[in-house]
C-alpha cells in the first residue's frame, strides 16, 4: 500500500531568519494514488504579524488565527499523521525548511521531517518535465486543464487539492510493459498473439477494465473538451 500525502503549508513571510512561522498546513492523503477523504488541515497561532506580502497571498489575518493553537500543541498529531508517507510538495524546500525549524523551536523529539518521511519536490518534476516554462501551480493547472478557477487567494489545503490533482495528471498514463522473455522462449506452446510486430504470450498482458468513477471522469474530460472545441471528429 502505497501512502502519499499532498502537503502546503501558508507563512507569514519568506524569511525563516526574519522570525516568519507557519499559520496554516494542509495535506491531503493519497492511497495507491486513489484520494481518501482522510485529510489533515490545521491553522496556527503564529504571535506574530503577517507581512504584506504574505498578508495579501494567503489572506489569512492575525485576529483570524488569535484562538488557534500553536504549533507545539498540535506537533505530535501532525507528526504522526505523516509519518511514513511519502510528502509531495511543491518546491519542498520551502515548506520543509519551515517545518524543520518550527520542530526545532519546540525541542521535538521527533527530529526533522526527512527522518519520518520521503519527500518528492513537485516543482522539480515539472522542470523536468517542462524545461524553460512557468512551472508554478497556476501555470501547471492552466497546461494540463485542471480547473482552479475557485482559487482566489492561496490556502493550504485547497492549494493541496490542486496539487494533488496535478500530481496525478504529471504522473498518469505512463505506462511501463515489462516482458517476461524467459518464460516466453520457455513456453512455445502457449498461444500467442501478435502486439507491433512482436510475438507475445497470451498471458504477458494484462488487461485492466476502468472503474465507474475513472469513467465518470474520462467523460467529463470528453465534455470540456467538445465544450471547447466545437464539433469533434468522434461524435
Amino acid at each position: 500500500m502505497a501512502r502519499q500525502i499532498i502537503m502546503d503549508t501558508e507563512t507569514t513571510g519568506i524569511e525563516i531568519k526574519a522570525g516568519n512561522k507557519i499559520i496554516e498546513i494542509g495535506c491531503v492523503e493519497l492511497v495507491d494514488r486513489k484520494y481518501t477523504g482522510n485529510n489533515y488541515h490545521q491553522y496556527l497561532n503564529a504571535d506574530r504579524d503577517s507581512e504584506e506580502g504574505a498578508l495579501n497571498v494567503h489572506g489569512i489575518t492575525t485576529e483570524f488565527l488569535a484562538d488557534k493553537p500553536r504549533f507545539h500543541e498540535v506537533v505530535d498529531d501532525f507528526m504522526e499523521y505523516i509519518k511514513g508517507a511519502e510528502l509531495i510538495i511543491h518546491n519542498a524546500p520551502f515548506d520543509i525548511g519551515f517545518l524543520n525549524h518550527e520542530l526545532s523551536l519546540v525541542n521535538s523529539s521527533w527530529g526533522k521531517i526527512g527522518d519520518i518521511c520521503t519527500v518528492v519536490d513537485s516543482l522539480v518534476m515539472a522542470r523536468d518535465m517542462f524545461p524553460g516554462q512557468r512551472n508554478s501551480l497556476d501555470a501547471l493547472c492552466k497546461r494540463l486543464d485542471i480547473n482552479n478557477s475557485h482559487r482566489e487567494l492561496h490556502g493550504a489545503l485547497l492549494d493541496s487539492e490542486i496539487l494533488g490533482d496535478v500530481y496525478l495528471m504529471m504522473t498518469g498514463g505512463q505506462v511501463m510493459l515489462s516482458l517476461d522473455t524467459k518464460s516466453a522462449e520457455s513456453s512455445e506452446e502457449d498461444e500467442s498473439e501478435i502486439i507491433g510486430g512482436i510475438s507475445l504470450p497470451s498471458n504477458a498482458l494484462k488487461v485492466i477494465s476502468a472503474n465507474a468513477v475513472e469513467m465518470q471522469s474520462h467523460n467529463d474530460r470528453m465534455e470540456a473538451i467538445i465544450k471547447q472545441s466545437g464539433k469533434t471528429l468522434w461524435q
